[in-house]
């Protein structure tokens, strides 16, 4: 069993910050992605950034410049800075990771964080 969970999400003033962390534990081969999902309300759930075994990432366009996604591989954790938050930015972020359970799994699986959420209001 894989587990991911995720902290740092709370209620923030627009033009702040915040830092988000999330941590694979159990049955873990090796990690070949993390990223950080997020929904608000009445809305999709969509990618807000991404980041591979090799360092490489991907963000939304509407958080390019703003968020920055980490990870520190020998702690199988990801990190997601936010900064210049806007009320946009409000959701529940969830925690993904594209897990290889054993060495003898030929593919890997995708779990999900049960979602912190994030506020940005004055």
């Amino acid at each position: 069993q894989v587990q991911l969970v995720e902290s740092g999400g709370g209620l923030v003033q627009p033009g702040g910050s915040l830092r988000l962390s999330c941590t694979a534990s159990g049955s873990i081969a090796s990690i070949n992605s993390m990223a950080w999902y997020r929904q608000a309300p009445g809305k999709q759930r969509e990618l807000a950034a991404r980041i591979i075994t090799r360092g490489s990432t991907d963000y939304a366009d509407s958080v390019k410049g703003r968020f920055t996604i980490s990870r520190d591989n020998a702690k199988n954790t990801v990190y997601l800075q936010m900064n210049s938050l806007k009320p946009e930015d409000t959701a529940v972020y969830y925690c993904n990771a594209n897990i290889r359970p054993s060495h003898f799994t030929p593919y890997s699986v995708a779990y999900w964080g049960q979602g912190t959420q994030v506020t940005v209001s004055s």
